[in-house]
């Protein structure tokens, strides 16, 4: 029975990655900020953990005291939504914390174990973002696209020991907190010279004609990057991330 470790399981994609897991009889560890058993099934397969992804010391501890894994998710993560001018350094400098040093310590305290065993699967979740840009995202377009050129030269750097890395990439989802979250560290949206722009965004974003990803279809992806491995290194995950995947080619 194979072991998957996930970071960031208390809701949207990472909670329904675990689901998705357990419903075919792995054994999971869910990690969490703050850990919650009961967001997932009972299962003596389920082990929750606590995990802050900014910390490498908590990053250290989760993938020894998870034991052996076979497969490693980088799901957690967090935006933050402002005029590139205007988004304060230090909101800047928490996102990479999270999206990028976050999943550099995770891998990094992983790699080891994968290097020794000559197998093991590292899956990066980033963002269709990477692949089409989208305005007054700037700081978090940019956190994820580090993770997805980090990943992709590590892939080549891993291939040689029988093991890969894997980067999913959900579009927009009305299932996760990123809506609420970016809103919580929105900066600038009252500036009279953005009014416009904000305005034109925010009417995209409650746009429901609009193709969307739902939480299924990226753990749907993350399982095909653990289980094939004749799957591609980046693999979009929704219907409108696999239309702009299209459209970039």
């Amino acid at each position: 029975m194979k072991t998957i470790l996930i970071t960031g399981c208390s809701s949207g994609f990472g909670l329904e990655i675990a689901r998705y897991f357990l419903a075919r009889d792995w054994n999971v560890v869910a990690t969490m900020r703050t850990p919650r058993a009961d967001v997932l099934p009972s299962s003596d397969r389920l082990h929750v953990l606590a995990l802050d992804v900014t910390n490498p010391e908590s990053s250290r501890q989760s993938i020894e005291a998870a034991g052996p894994i076979d497969v490693l998710v980088n799901n957690a993560g967090f935006g933050a939504a402002s005029p590139a001018e205007l988004v304060p350094l230090e909101t800047v400098r928490d996102i990479f914390e999270t999206n990028t040093f976050g999943t550099i310590a995770m891998t990094q305290a992983v790699i080891p174990q994968f290097r020794q065993r000559k197998a093991g699967v590292i899956v990066n979740v980033t963002s269709s973002v990477t692949l089409r840009a989208l305005p007054l995202i700037a700081a978090y377009s940019a956190s994820k696209v580090a993770v997805n050129a980090f990943t992709e030269s590590m892939a080549l750097e891993l291939a040689p020991f029988g093991v890969r890395a894997r980067l999913v990439l959900p579009g927009r989802s009305p299932e996760t907190r990123f809506g609420d979250n970016a809103r919580a560290h929105m900066h600038g949206f009252d500036h009279e010279a953005y009014a416009e722009l904000v305005q034109k965004v925010v009417a995209g974003l409650t746009d429901t004609s609009t193709p969307v990803t739902h939480s299924q279809d990226v753990a749907e992806a993350v399982w095909r990057a653990a289980t094939d491995p004749s799957s591609p290194v980046r693999i979009p995950a929704g219907a409108d991330a696999e239309a702009w995947a299209a459209e970039v080619g």
